[in-house]
């Protein structure tokens, strides 16, 4: 005992929980101070913040994976043409004038062929025209320095020469062959097989500048561009809103389960509390009598009817003690609903209050069936906080509790004539924190139920709760 008569586990309660959260008894740890609001704040911008740069950043990877996909196909669209157009001018320009007198450097098939190669074949992409034998000899070029050099010709050459292939790759200009060529930089080679009116075949070789093939691949591009990065900024714009919803939805979540952190620690003080002030104010009480009374009775002579009298009084008030602690752990762990039954289960409640003096009656005739496991614990809390109201604050002289079920709804009601209390004024309580009956509101609605009290000052409060039966 302390000196003003209140137990030691009294001290245990609010001021104690946010001195040890926060380090200072003004301060409660859970309050939304601006410091809290902030980091709330950076719950919605960080995540929208970062979502927005990961979109920008995919919108800049897919542009560029864009580009070069689209240069790809413009250049495959381009050598594809390229092969279309040396394709034409070989068999449809060059090959009618070439003769066998080319081979043999007849000045006069040169001169067709030349004018020919000049007039219908060479074009500002088309640059360079080679007409090879298969030995390797340049037999025509519209570089006169090359005509009559051999060189040594590749296996694909041959290969394209001997099996009537076209084929196009990138010019080696560091090849001997290719050294008139070298101030293009890059070129891209086209060869095919064309026939002399004998049936011999020549190499017909054109190149094509290579800046035009980029070029075609830069066009497909900028077709391409505009649509598919549009597409992606709107899709980006689209999304920012979407993500912003949900990050405010995410910081709202947050702030509620904060709320149901801060109700359930507050929740808890106010148990460890009240069991704390039931204990001392009616166990600890009632057995600190018991040992003075046996202590006087050991320390004096005693007759036997006296000592009958201490040991009866002593047994009684044990008993009392004891069915005290029983509620008590009722109450601390509730029973087994699905075992005992509701009805049990509430009656065990209800003997609470008839130590203190509260006539009780418990109607559970409209109990017609077996209520699943949920609904069954939801009626019981809210009973025992009914309950519990009644016997600390409602200063009652009848406690009435009914129970009721029916294929599709379940009811619990309690009804007491105590002093009842100002609804207004519950409001407040219940916003400075003081839940109590109001913070199974939540609980009560999540389940599909409602609830109704119905009180007013000096003429008793009653409390009503249906949850449907699923």
């Amino acid at each position: 005992m302390r000196p003003n008569g209140v137990a030691r586990p009294l001290d245990f309660g609010r001021r104690t929980m946010v001195q040890y959260r926060s380090g200072r008894p003004e301060a409660d740890h859970w309050s939304m101070g601006p410091a809290r609001e902030r980091s709330f704040r950076w719950v919605v911008v960080g995540p929208v913040l970062q979502f927005t740069l990961l979109g920008l950043f995919a919108v800049v990877v897919v542009g560029v994976a864009t580009a070069v996909a689209s240069r790809r196909v413009g250049e495959r669209e381009a050598i594809t043409d390229a092969r279309t157009t040396t394709l034409v001018k070989a068999q449809s320009a060059v090959e009618p004038v070439v003769v066998d007198g080319l081979v043999s450097g007849d000045p006069g098939a040169l001169a067709r062929v030349d004018g020919v190669v000049r007039t219908q074949v060479l074009e500002p992409s088309l640059v360079r025209v080679k007409i090879w034998s298969r030995d390797g000899t340049v037999v025509y070029s519209d570089e006169p320095r090359l005509i009559g050099q051999r060189f040594r010709l590749g296996d694909e050459e041959l290969a394209a020469l001997d099996r009537g292939e076209m084929v196009a790759d990138v010019s080696d200009l560091a090849a001997p062959e290719n050294r008139y060529e070298r101030a293009w930089k890059k070129l891209l080679e086209v060869y095919l097989p064309v026939r002399t009116p004998t049936g011999q075949r020549l190499l017909f070789e054109a190149y094509f500048r290579y800046d035009s093939v980029a070029a075609a691949g830069g066009r497909v591009w900028r077709s391409f561009a505009p649509i598919s990065l549009t597409a992606l900024a709107v899709l980006e714009l689209l999304q920012i809103p979407l993500a912003w919803s949900l990050a405010r939805r995410l910081r709202q979540r947050q702030r509620e389960r904060e709320g149901l952190l801060r109700e359930a620690l507050e929740a808890s003080a106010r148990e460890r509390r009240r069991i704390a002030t039931d204990i001392h104010d009616g166990v600890v009480q009632d057995l600190a009598g018991v040992a003075y009374a046996l202590a006087g009775a050991a320390r004096q002579p005693a007759t036997p009817a006296r000592a009958a009298q201490v040991f009866g009084e002593s047994s009684a008030v044990v008993s009392t003690s004891l069915a005290g602690l029983r509620s008590l752990l009722v109450e601390i762990y509730p029973p087994d609903l699905a075992e005992e039954g509701l009805a049990s289960a509430v009656a065990g409640l209800l003997s609470t209050a008839a130590r203190r003096g509260i006539t009780t009656c418990l109607d559970d005739a409209g109990l017609r069936r077996e209520l699943p496991p949920t609904v069954a614990a939801l009626l019981y809390r809210v009973a025992q906080e009914a309950v519990r109201n009644v016997v600390t604050h409602a200063q009652a002289g009848r406690l009435d509790v009914r129970l009721s079920a029916d294929a599709s709804v379940a009811c619990v009601e309690i009804v007491d004539d105590g002093i009842g209390f100002d609804p207004a004024l519950a409001e407040a309580r219940a916003a400075a924190g003081h839940l109590g009956l109001r913070g199974l509101t939540g609980l009560v609605t999540d389940a599909g139920g409602r609830i109704h009290v119905d009180s007013a000052e000096g003429r008793g409060t009653s409390v009503r709760v249906e949850v449907p039966c699923r």
